[in-house]
């Protein structure tokens, strides 16, 4: 195993890469539980999707950690689940069927724009400011995910903002559809989970300052206890049949995007929405959490540019991550994509595949023993997420922010990130203000091709996703 996944040479053992694993596992355990919730409101089978969800993760996980070498998990993606079911099913009128074999197609075209180096080419033509935005960014994004897992802030928005109730086939209200008037704000701390979030915080605070290995974990797993006695941390749960992924394994409908000829441009924007979410997603989190953990060091980045193949563990991870995509619509689910909690498990010293390993065997174990993936609280994980935040932040410090050519482009990557929800916004804002940033001053010259083409594509993105309410 120490020969495998080199793990002298990276600096690491067993007992870290094990505790990692489960770090990143349950930081992001949820998917397994809240995927099958949203798709099955286009219909899709709950019991089917949550096998399907599984197994993605697990077969993606793994050909990341055993192929790659780098301790990073993939499951299907928040935000391209929604998207999946609110935008290109319900909005658009696609079928489940329809959507997944738009998902594969985008898988394909993944696998393409790797193997073909363009992924590669898109990286070496980010500016390193830029990346050194993306990298805060994530961080901001991360800790935002865990204040809203840990109920440390409530929204509100007034009756004349929603827009649409949706309820599922019982007729429970499952999702309510609201416009931009919503007011966030700090909650009182009456809520048991924020309280118990809120404890778990202070906790992992307490044992980060005082240097205590394994602090990330520990806290998790006191929090999760201390939850026993509140009524959080609750035990048992409902096991689900291997076999229920018959109800989705390749039910893909490729003949019925293409039957009308009137819809082929709506098909073909889609698949670029689909794309560009997921190859930007993907490229984000590997820039801001590979870089500044030393996984992909100059030594990686050097072999990445030197030649043709994958050299470098990052042309191995991005290859990993094109794979996952289609795997995971032929099983049955929305885009599989690479995910940012695996900086959890990072923080918590994971460097090597034997920390995505361990996670893809956690994930198959939920398949049997389901409840183990429900015993750890949001309320406990949250605090996690929140702290990985804070050592992300070191990135700022290698952005000149009183160089407004610089700081321009920098500001609105790391802004739109957190509040847009989306990896790839705040890359494609930050690509958008730094091209037109560099056009003003006249240093278009100091632009890569691949940026203006890239920025261009989004703009497209971006102007079809009002005209087509994409």
């Amino acid at each position: 195993m120490k020969n495998f996944f080199k793990l002298d040479e990276h600096g690491t053992n067993v007992r870290t890469e094990i505790v990692a694993g489960i770090t990143t596992f349950f930081t992001m355990a949820y998917i397994i539980f809240v995927n099958p919730n949203i798709l099955s409101l286009t219909g899709m089978p709950w019991d089917g999707v949550f096998v399907a969800t599984i197994l993605a993760a697990v077969i993606g996980t793994l050909v990341m950690g055993l192929v790659a070498n780098v301790p990073y998990a993939q499951a299907p993606g928040m935000g391209l689940n929604a998207f999946f079911t609110f935008t290109v099913c319900f909005a658009l009128g696609f079928t489940w069927q329809q959507a997944l074999a738009l998902v594969f197609i985008c898988g394909i075209i993944n696998i393409i724009i790797t193997v073909t180096q363009i992924r590669k080419a898109i990286i070496k033509a980010i500016p390193k400011s830029l990346q050194y935005a993306i990298g805060g960014g994530i961080g901001l994004f991360i800790t935002y995910i865990g204040i809203k897992q840990a109920n440390f802030i409530k929204f509100t928005a007034d009756a004349p903002n929603f827009l649409a109730q949706i309820t599922d086939e019982a007729g429970n209200l499952s999702t309510i559809v609201i416009n931009g008037g919503i007011v966030p704000a700090l909650v009182n701390f009456t809520d048991k989970h924020a309280q118990l979030a809120l404890i778990g915080l202070i906790i992992t605070i307490i044992l980060m300052l005082l240097k205590v290995k394994g602090s990330i974990i520990i806290g998790i797993i006191l929090t999760t206890i201390i939850g026993i006695p509140m009524g959080i941390t609750t035990f048992g749960g409902d096991t689900h049949s291997v076999a229920a992924i018959s109800e989705t394994f390749f039910k893909l409908d490729f003949s019925g995007l293409f039957t009308d000829p009137s819809r082929i441009f709506i098909v073909l924007t889609t698949i670029l929405a689909f794309s560009m979410s997921d190859t930007f997603d993907t490229i984000g989190t590997f820039i801001g959490t590979g870089r500044k953990s030393g996984i992909f060091d100059d030594k990686d980045e050097a072999a990445l540019f030197s030649g043709k193949g994958f050299k470098s563990k990052l042309d191995k991870a991005l290859f990993a991550d094109a794979t996952a995509t289609s795997i995971g619509a032929l099983l049955g689910t929305s885009n599989t994509t690479t995910y940012v909690e695996s900086a959890a498990g990072i923080a918590a010293g994971g460097k090597t595949g034997l920390t995505s390993v361990v996670v893809a065997i956690l994930f198959i174990l939920c398949l049997f023993l389901t409840p183990i993936a429900g015993i750890v609280p949001a309320a406990a994980t949250a605090p996690a997420l929140i702290i990985v935040g804070v050592l992300m932040m070191e990135a700022f410090a290698k952005i000149q922010w009183d160089d407004l050519e610089e700081a321009m482009p920098a500001f609105f990557t790391v802004i739109f990130m957190p509040f847009s929800y989306s990896i790839s916004n705040g890359i494609a804002v930050g690509f958008i203000i730094y091209v037109i940033t560099k056009i003003v001053t006249k240093k278009a010259k100091e632009v890569h091709p691949l940026m203006y083409i890239v920025t261009i594509l989004f703009l497209i993105s971006f102007i079809l996703s009002g005209v087509l309410n994409l």
